[in-house]
């Protein structure tokens, strides 16, 4: 334990964070172990506590670092409220133009950067990443992030399962907490990003989205002794006065908070039943192109779909490169945009209220007959009768049973 600190009890009675000698708090033994096995690029500063780690059946980080719609949706919206022209520059910067209903969507981070930075200069605003971020709630974060901060008896596990959980934020978001005398940072990093300019666009949200997490366990009104920037960035003094007791850091080795070590003990405010949430749900991002490209394809499907020359240019490669890594998989891209254009229409279909024409428009289809094909050819049945089938599986789940365990022979 390191001197000064006093061993504190969790209040759910869960064992306190572990000390190693060098001052680190211990991650579990297999954690330990995986960073012996994995060392390239696991290294952040001195201390390095919970992070994804590129476990089995863990999320990993992509080549391309992509994000959710989701927070790309408030710099948007700034945008249209003066009167810009926010369709055509998301355009642009190759990103969808309509970004409605879009929140669990992924896009390529760097262009979502880039058109944020537009929209603040061509405009004349100021501090549109503070702005984009007080729009944020927690409510904002992915369903996954969301159940698993709520179903977390005390700060500390929630910290846990978010730095499992950030890379279905950002999927190249890394996270960790480093001890700091009476108080913890929790620490936020682009791999990938390094030397790319304003990327306080996306830090102020990275640090905000903390914020948040620590609130459902601090109370709503809390707000961090100090926020820093990886980047060379200072908040200007309107923004400052928003936070009259937070003090601000620019150019850090990674973005953070400051929490009071105690914290890490409060138990949950949400009134929740807490539950053993099962590790194989966790969604894997792989680093390979065709995986990315799964990923972010359904932001465009309702403009048609990317076409092959623009595809290439979202993962980095020229034409050839990516039908040659595509074919490898045993893919081409038609049929790559197909199978994701089927995947898209199934989520939807499971939503009764979403109307059959509706859900051919949002996947990228020409009209509802060319669905109806589309749809029949790679699952044998029409949208339709999809939908019909999975209604009558349900009814067969919810009906009770006509027969007690002892009428039955």
């Amino acid at each position: 334990m390191l001197p000064g600190y006093t061993h504190f009890q969790d209040r759910s009675g869960h064992q306190p964070p572990k000390f190693s000698s060098n001052g680190n708090i211990r991650a579990p033994r297999a954690q330990r172990q995986a960073r012996r096995d994995n060392r390239q690029g696991k290294k952040v500063s001195s201390l390095l506590v919970f992070d994804h780690g590129g476990l089995p059946g863990q999320v990993v980080m992509t080549d391309i670092p992509l994000t959710r719609c989701q927070f790309v949706m408030p710099f948007a919206e700034i945008h249209s409220e003066i009167g810009g022209p926010t369709a055509a520059l998301l355009a642009k910067f190759g990103l969808p133009t309509s970004l409605e209903e879009k929140a669990d969507h992924y896009v390529p981070l760097l262009p979502a950067v880039r058109f944020a930075t537009a929209a603040q200069d061509k405009q004349g605003l100021s501090e549109i990443a503070f702005r984009a971020a007080q729009r944020l709630s927690f409510d904002h974060l992915s369903d996954a992030m969301r159940i698993r901060i709520r179903h977390a008896p005390t700060l500390l596990v929630a910290l846990q399962q978010m730095c499992k959980w950030a890379p279905v934020e950002d999927t190249n978001l890394r996270l960790w907490l480093e001890p700091s005398g009476e108080s913890v940072k929790i620490c936020s990093r682009l791999i990938g990003t390094e030397g790319i300019p304003r990327l306080e666009m996306s830090q102020w949200l990275q640090n905000i989205f903390v914020l948040h997490i620590v609130r459902q366990f601090a109370g709503a009104s809390w707000t961090p002794r100090i926020i820093a920037f990886e980047a060379k960035y200072t908040p200007d003094m309107d923004v400052q006065s928003h936070w009259p007791g937070t003090r601000f850091m620019s150019g850090q080795k990674a973005s953070w908070i400051e929490v009071p070590l105690q914290f890490l003990s409060y138990p949950n405010r949400a009134d929740i039943v807490r539950s053993n949430l099962p590790e194989a749900e966790r969604r894997p991002f792989r680093n390979d192109v065709v995986s990315i490209l799964k990923l972010t394809l359904p932001s465009y499907l309702d403009e048609g779909g990317p076409t092959i020359m623009q595809a290439a240019e979202m993962v980095g490669l020229s034409v050839r490169s990516l039908q040659r890594k595509l074919s490898l998989a045993g893919l081409t891209y038609s049929g790559l945009l197909e199978q994701v254009r089927f995947n898209n229409a199934m989520q939807l279909l499971r939503d009764a209220d979403n109307k059959i024409i509706d859900v051919a428009f949002s996947s990228g289809y020409a009209d509802p007959a060319h669905f109806t094909r589309a749809f029949r050819r790679i699952s044998g049945f029409t949208p339709r009768e999809f939908r019909e089938r999975l209604r009558s599986r349900q009814v067969e789940i919810n009906r009770p049973s006509s027969q007690s365990d002892d009428d039955r022979p």
